[in-house]
């Protein structure tokens, strides 16, 4: 009988590496303090990043349609030439670009599914992967999936997080296989401008590596909307990148993991090849529903729209009247990483003191790379009377604080 190994040694090396996110502890355990409490607690979630929005109901009977009409079996490997041809329109009217829906893009589960796709397709073992930070925590913990090593490079939270392209591009070595630009930022909502884009693409096309562009909230910005990495791009650049997108945050359609990923055709097709070896293709009932997000009537998103810019303003004029914290204006996305450096804890205890004493659930800023310590991060896809109780909670505890150091 072959002896059960030790818990060390029952998985590999590189999943063994990866931490439980953060974020989703903060999520688990308000879970568990919402299923163990005898009263009902009254919890403000401000921990996780979704639309508190439904998914429209136009773009649901789409798919209820597709399902009822036989869209129910596998479809390419890349996705429904429809729905790529409709990405590629909305493209070239974002952009003046035009991509090939045939050989250029291919349909993914959710922009998580687009980042996995891109490290695994570029990434050798030991090859490194830049992240400026904080980060989303996926490019950090998919690197190490790929036995790449993420190298992380933390933006100045003296300057409040403004993209620095020559931090970036001083960490651009031989052993670079990509570059990761979030723009706007989760969890900070700063943008890189067309000057920062410029100076990181010409690092990282000299060194032979690729830049994926993570512009997941590019169409939840409230001021200009930043520009395209690939639009930046010369001809000879272009080829070096690779753009992730999604349905899940500017469509509120988080729970139907639809993505994209664009870039150039030899490599979409490496990538397509990876896909028959892990989700084959997107649920097809789901694509339908994407087709008809980019497709049809676009009131109810440009209502959500306006809606985070309300939320934005409120946090922010909220959380700037609150003793020894600050924040640093979001440029995009629906997130307000705020300052906590002036209160007593690590930002993992300033969380946790806010859920079990005043009840607000939050993400801690470490949760996002070596450059989110001494932060919290706020979700405000959220209610504006929910929101409102939140920071009046969190307030609480400040003052609070304040009065138990003046006595």
């Amino acid at each position: 009988m072959v002896p059960r190994p030790s818990d060390s040694s029952r998985v590999s090396d590189r999943v063994s590496r990866i931490e439980p996110q953060q974020i989703r502890v903060m999520f688990d355990r308000a879970a568990a303090l919402e299923a163990d409490s005898d009263a009902e607690l009254d919890l403000v979630h401000l921990e996780i990043g979704e639309p508190d929005f439904d998914t429209p109901a136009h773009v649901v009977e789409a798919a209820h349609e597709a399902a009822a009409g036989g869209a129910t079996t596998y479809t390419a490997n890349a996705g429904i030439l429809e729905l790529r041809e409709a990405v590629s329109e909305r493209i070239a009217g974002e952009t003046d670009r035009r991509i090939d829906p045939a050989s250029e893009i291919s349909v993914t589960t959710g922009g998580v599914e687009a980042h996995h796709l891109a490290i695994h397709a570029v990434a050798d073992p030991g090859d490194e992967i830049v992240v400026p930070t904080p980060a989303w925590p996926n490019s950090i913990s998919q690197a190490k999936l790929a036995s790449a090593v993420p190298v992380q490079v933390p933006m100045p939270a003296e300057e409040g997080f403004t993209p620095d392209p020559e931090r970036i591009v001083d960490a651009i070595g031989p052993d670079t296989a990509a570059v990761v630009l979030t723009s706007p930022s989760n969890p900070t909502g700063r943008v890189f401008d067309e000057t920062a884009i410029e100076r990181v693409l010409e690092a990282a096309v000299d060194h032979g590596a690729y830049v994926l562009a993570d512009e997941v909230y590019r169409a939840l910005t409230y001021d200009a909307t930043p520009p395209s990495v690939a639009s930046v791009a010369d001809r000879e650049q272009r080829e070096w990148v690779l753009t992730i997108d999604s349905f899940s945050k500017r469509y509120a359609m988080t729970g139907w993991r639809v993505g994209w990923l664009t870039g150039p055709a030899d490599v979409i097709g490496e990538i397509v090849k990876i896909r028959e070896s892990s989700s084959s293709s997107v649920n097809a009932p789901a694509q339908y529903a994407a087709l008809e997000a980019l497709t049809g009537p676009q009131d109810p998103f440009e209502e959500m729209k306006e809606a985070f810019r309300r939320r934005r303003e409120y946090v922010v004029d909220r959380l700037e009247s609150i003793p020894r914290i600050s924040v640093a204006r979001p440029e995009g996305a629906f997130y307000a990483f705020v300052n906590v450096r002036a209160l007593e804890g690590s930002s993992w205890e300033i969380a946790d003191r806010l859920l079990e004493e005043y009840g607000v659930v939050t993400a801690p800023g470490t949760a996002f790379g070596d450059g989110g310590a001494g932060h919290i991060r706020l979700s405000f896809a959220n209610d504006l009377d929910r929101l409102e109780t939140g920071l009046d909670r969190l307030e609480a505890m400040v003052r609070a604080e304040l009065e138990l150091e003046n006595e």
